[in-house]
Order: C-alpha cells, then sequence, then structure tokens
C-alpha cells in the first residue's frame, strides 16, 4: 500500500495537494509547513503456555479476519505494557492474570491495517504459563475461536500478524 496516496490526499491543516511524506513517518505541507509524525503505536501479546502447547485466537475480524493470532492488544495512554496485557486478557477472556505472572519475551515491529489507515506498531511479547487450558472467549466479536496447539504442530503460515509469526517461530520452534 502507497502510504502517502492512501492515506493523506491533502493538508489536513490548509487542504493544499503539495506536501510530503518522508520515510512515511514525518508528513510535511509545502504551502503552510504543517508537519505531523506518524510515530509508532505500542501494543502487547500475550503467549499463554501450558504443557507444551500455546494458545492461539483465531480473529473474527480484520486485519487477518480467520487467522491464528495471540491474545492482546493496542496500549491505552498512561498504561504500562504488564496493566495493557492484564486488561487485554480480562477483556478479552475473562481471565484475571497479574502483572508478575507476565515474563518479558521480546519485542517485534509488525504494520497493522485498520480502516484503509496503516499502523505501524511496536509489539511487545510476554509469556504467561498456566496451570489448565480452560479458557473461554469474552469478546466474541474480536475471537472466533481460541486453539490450544502443541509446538511442533505450529504452522506459521496461519498467523496472521509477521510479529508474532516471527517471535513464535524464533523462540518457541527453534
Amino acid at each position: 500500500m502507497d502510504f502517502q496516496t492512501s492515506f493523506f490526499t491533502y493538508c489536513p491543516n490548509c487542504q493544499s495537494t503539495d506536501f510530503s511524506f518522508k520515510n512515511v513517518t514525518k508528513f510535511q505541507c509545502n504551502a503552510c509547513a504543517f508537519e505531523y509524525y506518524h510515530n509508532i503505536a505500542a501494543a502487547v501479546a500475550v503467549v499463554f503456555t501450558f504443557e507444551d502447547k500455546i494458545l492461539f485466537t483465531v480473529r473474527n475480524e480484520n486485519p487477518d479476519i480467520g487467522m491464528l493470532d495471540l491474545p492482546g492488544g493496542f496500549i491505552d495512554p498512561k498504561e504500562t505494557a504488564e496493566e495493557a496485557a492484564c486488561r487485554e486478557i480480562k477483556e478479552e477472556l475473562d481471565l484475571d492474570i497479574l502483572p508478575t505472572s507476565l515474563n518479558y519475551i521480546t519485542t517485534s515491529p509488525n504494520e497493522y491495517l485498520y480502516k484503509d489507515v496503516p499502523y505501524r506498531t511496536m509489539d511487545l511479547f510476554y509469556e504467561c504459563p498456566l496451570t489448565n487450558d480452560k479458557l473461554s472467549i469474552k469478546a466474541k466479536t474480536e475471537i472466533k475461536d481460541l486453539v490450544w496447539i502443541k509446538r511442533n504442530e505450529i504452522d506459521l503460515t496461519k498467523i496472521g500478524f509477521v510479529s508474532i509469526r516471527k517471535v513464535i517461530g524464533e523462540f518457541y520452534l527453534g
């Protein structure tokens, strides 16, 4: 997708079409000098493990509808990554977890196309071991299904987001 022509067609300040979008991060209007920085959005994902299995969600909405995903979501303003992970898990799975139960794994850049707006994200990954595999879906509009997959049976091509494929491949299949 061509970010410049699909997202901005004119300056939001003066409506001029004489602008540049350098490195797809800095919008600058040549007519009025308006500047906009399209910085990354921060998101969290939780890798729940039980025995030799990993929990995946099946996306029920775009982007990547029908593909495998991990529970998680965007970090709200004034929220730590750990707080966001616990909030998202409560919203999606109705599961109460504590920040102390999260083990940091890594970060990975990603792109998230939502309603034709390409958001660049920095995804923070945590692992959370569970003592059983009994979970249910609370956010049915977002999640179609929950699937526990044994590590040696994970098919990376069925995972929707590049960052999740990378982290699962590097940390759980290697």
